[in-house]
């Protein structure tokens, strides 16, 4: 990190190269990228997980329930209305979308709402705990991680969905009890970093204390880290990591 960091990124962010990193992408491709890059980070949890990516419309593109995240392309992406409904695509919606049409609904913030049962985040949401941060990559972000337990009411409710979403309140990531994580951006590179950022954290942590412990990195210096980070970005991770998935599943795009 330079001793400017914060004028380092923002250079980076309004002039990110003379070079495309990544081809120009549809809104469609940018979910399935995300989809599969994800699935490399550990939410890989078979069928289950679900993004949806707000339109300017206020239509949500949204991953189909029977396919597997590494397995997904751009085509395969449906759309839903505001009520729920699919309205293009030939796939199944998953019914979690209740509570992503709810959460959309009440934060402006909320464009990309990340859901899954990552490996190690899932660890510590069953453990009801709120994992220390162990070192930089898990410093990436900053803000509290929300500890939710939604199995105190049901979820598949307009009502109880509506209070979910309510007691989430401006998290930007929550662990859900017993369950797995949600995570929300306004953008997919947001979206992408902080769901990568969660993980990551979640891992180093459990790994430390495996060891016997260890000492968390200081509380100031995280908070001061994440939150450069939250509000200028990574440069050129999200471009790195569509790359990979681009050179080993090329057919994502299709």
């Amino acid at each position: 990190m330079t001793s400017e960091p914060a004028e380092t990124l923002a250079h980076y962010k309004q002039h990110p190269g003379r070079i495309a990193l990544t081809p120009e992408l549809s809104p469609q491709q940018e979910l399935a990228l995300l989809c599969q890059a994800l699935f490399l980070e550990g939410y890989d949890d078979h069928i289950a997980g679900h993004i949806s990516y707000r339109q300017p419309d206020e239509t949500l593109l949204i991953n189909p329930w029977e396919l597997t995240w590494d397995e997904l392309k751009s085509s395969d992406i449906i759309r839903i209305d505001t009520a729920g409904n699919v309205i293009e695509g030939e796939w199944n919606v998953t019914p979690a979308n209740l509570l992503h049409r709810a959460i959309h609904a009440v934060r402006a913030d909320a464009n990309v709402i990340i859901h899954n049962h990552p490996r190690y985040a899932s660890v510590w949401a069953n453990k009801h705990e709120i994992p220390q941060i162990f070192d930089q990559t898990g410093a990436n972000m900053n803000g509290e991680i929300k500890l939710y337990n939604e199995y105190e009411g049901a979820l598949h409710q307009q009502e109880q969905c509506e209070i979910a979403a309510r007691e989430l309140g401006d998290a930007k990531w929550a662990l859900l009890a017993n369950h797995g994580v949600l995570v929300i951006g306004s953008d997919i590179r947001q979206a992408h970093i902080r769901a990568v950022t969660l993980e990551w954290r979640c891992r180093q942590a459990w790994m430390v204390e495996a060891i016997g412990g260890g000492t968390p990195m200081p509380e100031e210096q995280a908070e001061k880290l994440g939150g450069l980070i939250d509000e200028f970005g990574l440069p050129f991770m999200w471009e790195a990591m569509v790359r990979r998935v681009m050179r080993h599943r090329p057919q994502v795009l299709k």
